[in-house]
């Protein structure tokens, strides 16, 4: 347990959190709705301070980060707890906990243990990092000094507070939308009261100068409005333009919402086209195994630049600047990494 950063003192040894928009203000005593910050004696306590709940190695691509460092290595870690209570969870073993379980390790040795497993970044990622974002800066900052980069998926829902803090020390962020950012959608399935400032957080996020992508969650029946969906490409692509990499994820069934099933080939697929006539050089479907529009083209010449398969790199074809090795248009894509056949 460590004193937090993100929270603001009030009269009567109350405080308010300041990590994400819920803004939680709590009582002596009282734990905010992620279950792991906690009011003692009027001040602001991060429970798991030090204590992660999973760690993995995954390919980049899993995160997904998908315009950056193909086929790199990433020490992936997670803890208890969430500001989301999605009913699709994938991760609600871990994400829907409200006490800080877990095991006790330090930033040195999360560092350690992913240098000597060949990592070549850190990703914050299973649940929401934000509601643990003092323990990933002290891990963050000291992958930095150890040539590391840092990774951040992320449910958007950060405080502008929340943002300027993390920027220090991330590199990478996936922002995920789910339920192409419906409000009725983020209120019935995740009990979250309003969306617009997830928009405002991806806007920060660039502004402040990190790498930043978006990955939309379709879930069939309730949460695939064409409607929708055009909103938010249009919001999107007013912050960011035309070249941020937005991805289409087929849902699976899982936690409560069971009955609902896999999203079809077909919805994704106009999804992926409204994009692309939006004007977004960079759509991608994910979660299909096989499917075309896992690979980056060149807006410039039409050519596969990034072949993939289900969060593999198999084919690079980028010079080592990053730009088009057939036609030398500027990917887009950074910090190339060689991929070896």
């Amino acid at each position: 347990m460590q004193e937090a950063v993100l929270y603001i003192p009030r009269p009567d040894h109350k405080v308010q959190c300041t990590a994400c928009r819920r803004n939680c203000i709590l009582a002596e005593g009282q734990t905010g709705f992620c279950g792991i910050r906690k009011n003692e004696n009027g001040k602001l306590y991060l429970l798991n301070f030090g204590r992660i709940l999973a760690r993995q190695i995954d390919p980049i691509e899993k995160k997904p980060i998908i315009h950056a460092h193909p086929n790199s290595l990433i020490y992936s870690i997670g803890t208890a707890g969430c500001d989301f209570a999605c009913k699709f969870c994938q991760n609600y073993d871990i994400s829907q906990r409200r006490t800080p379980d877990g095991f006790d390790i330090s930033a040195d040795a999360i560092v350690r243990e992913a240098i000597g497993h060949g990592c070549n970044g850190i990703a914050f990622t299973y649940n929401e990092p934000t509601i643990f974002a003092e323990f990933a800066n002290e891990v963050g900052s000291l992958a930095h000094k150890n040539g590391l980069f840092n990774i951040y998926v992320t449910n958007g829902y950060e405080t502008p507070e929340a943002v300027k803090y993390v920027a220090k020390f991330v590199d990478f962020v996936t922002v995920d939308f789910k339920g192409n950012a419906s409000d009725e959608f983020y209120k019935r399935y995740m009990s979250v009261p309003q969306v617009d400032g997830i928009f405002d957080t991806v806007d920060r996020f660039i502004k402040n100068g990190v790498h930043t992508e978006i990955t939309d969650l379709v879930v069939p029946g309730v949460g695939d409005s064409l409607d929708a969906l055009q909103s938010m490409l249009e919001r999107i692509f007013k912050i960011a333009g035309p070249n941020i990499p937005v991805s289409f994820l087929r849902f699976h069934p899982d936690y409560k919402m069971m009955d609902v099933p896999a999203t079809p080939a077909s919805t994704l697929e106009k999804h992926y086209r409204m994009a692309r006539s939006m004007g977004f050089n960079y759509a991608y479907i994910g979660n299909v195994p096989g499917d075309r529009r896992q690979n980056t083209y060149c807006p410039g010449c039409g050519n596969i630049l990034v072949r993939r398969d289900m969060m593999r790199t198999l084919q690079v074809n980028l010079r080592e600047d990053g730009k088009c090795k057939f036609c030398g248009h500027e990917s887009g894509i950074v910090n190339f990494t060689e991929v070896m056949n």
